[in-house]
């Protein structure tokens, strides 16, 4: 019993901290229809969102670097040591985006200093997905492996609900120039303040069995020997996670503002819309999750990419001329519970086939590099396309990359029976 209670803390506490840092990382795109024109004043909404989009990105691009350096970090010092340093980097790049001043006062410093915090923040939650995918993966027992490890993408769901849901709060309390002029820093101070009450938690933290186990003597860790000694799953789990990001930032995040830029609805009711589906959303994480443990692994992963491919055109096309929001609400439902077979299970899918040695270094980089490519170019590609007058162009880019996803779910092996977390 204490052994378990001991787990449980542990995973809570992990959890409790990957939240925080989704919500700061998450804030920045539900505010960003208020601090776009802060930023980059010139051209039409579209523009602006672009000039922020393209910031977001780049703080993508940073997250193969945080994930190499982070990844080293906790397989050389402990997955606890990681997630502290992660959520320690969290919280400067939100001071820093609270605090700078816009572009009417400061010129081009304005943009380029947003630039440098989402860098950091980049950094932080590169680092970030590969400490907590191994240490919730790692502190979960064997048989419930897929429930307890479902709960980083709770909590990462959790953290982007805690941004809407204050975004909403800020709406209601706050009007639209407020908002604009300094409502949306209020949310960065926050993330700020959260990060800082993690970063004192994670140091309290237990750290895993798997990572007490090795031994002074383990082989060598780092990106060479992470490629020599497992390139075959380092080039499937950049595949998938490309993909899998793809569609989560589709659906998620580049959703609400679809809603408000193509659909037409307000933005508040787009914000609406968003924190019903991503509720229901979070609150099947663990069901997927459990029925992984029963079924297995590749079943879940091969009902997202199929179901993915074939729903991708027919949902954006449909929400693109919905005016109902309950009506939006149960179209986006679709692709988003099918995403849930992949959430559940994805960090755990991709920590079972790594060895304890180098378990977090390759869980975070291919993840990092797949997800910059994709996920963090998803808005700015759909914007482009936009632009262009042919927004049913990225339609079918989500689900021809989702059929390409699907080729690599085929060959993975069934982890639930080859994991190479051994621990019970």
């Amino acid at each position: 019993m204490a052994l378990e209670a001991k787990r449980l803390r542990a995973i809570i506490g992990g959890s409790a901290g990957n939240l925080v840092e989704w919500y700061d990382w998450y804030a920045y795109t539900s505010l960003s229809l208020y601090f776009a024109a802060s930023f980059f004043p010139k051209g039409d909404a579209t523009a602006q969102l672009l000039g922020t989009s393209a910031v977001f990105a780049v703080g993508f691009f940073m997250r193969p670097i945080g994930a190499y350096v982070m990844g080293r970090y906790a397989d050389s010092h402990g997955r606890k040591a990681g997630l502290a340093v992660s959520v320690a980097l969290m919280c400067a790049g939100s001071l820093m985006i609270a605090f700078v001043p816009n572009y009417a006062s400061i010129g081009l410093a304005a943009p380029i200093i947003l630039l440098i915090a989402r860098m950091i923040q980049g950094l932080s939650v590169g680092g970030e997905y590969g400490a907590s995918a191994t240490y919730l993966s790692e502190m979960a027992t064997r048989q419930h492996r897929g429930f307890w490890s479902s709960f980083q993408y709770v909590t990462l769901i959790g953290g982007q609900l805690t941004s809407l849901a204050v975004t909403l709060i800020l709406q209601a309390l706050l009007t639209k120039a407020e908002m604009e002029n300094f409502g949306w820093r209020i949310a960065f101070l926050l993330g700020a303040a959260l990060a800082f009450g993690v970063y004192l938690l994670r140091r309290r933290l237990a750290e895993t069995a798997s990572f007490e186990a090795l031994s002074k003597d383990r082989p060598a860790s780092g990106a060479a020997a992470l490629w020599r000694a497992h390139p075959r799953e380092f080039v499937l789990v950049a595949i998938i996670s490309a993909g899998g990001s793809l569609a989560f930032y589709a659906y998620t995040t580049y959703m609400q503002k679809f809603l408000a830029n193509t659909a037409g609805f307000s933005i508040q009711t787009a914000t609406g819309i968003m924190t019903a589906a991503l509720v229901v959303f979070m609150l099947v994480q663990p069901l997927f999750g459990s029925l992984a443990d029963r079924v297995g692994r590749k079943p879940m992963l091969l009902l997202f990419g199929v179901g993915g491919t074939l729903v991708s055109v027919p949902v954006f096309s449909a929400l693109a001329i919905a005016r109902d929001p309950v009506a939006a609400f149960g179209i986006i439902m679709i692709p988003l519970l099918l995403l849930a077979a992949y959430t559940s299970i994805s960090a755990l899918v991709k920590a079972e086939l790594f060895p304890a040695h180098i378990r977090a270094l390759g869980v975070a980089l291919p993840y990092a590099l797949g997800n910059a490519l994709f996920g963090g170019t998803a808005e700015y590609v759909a914007l482009r396309f936009k632009q262009a007058h042919v927004e049913s162009g990225f339609y079918w880019y989500v689900a021809i990359i989702l059929a390409m996803t699907t080729l690599c779910f085929w060959l993975l092996p069934e982890t639930k029976r080859t994991s190479l977390i051994s621990e019970d």
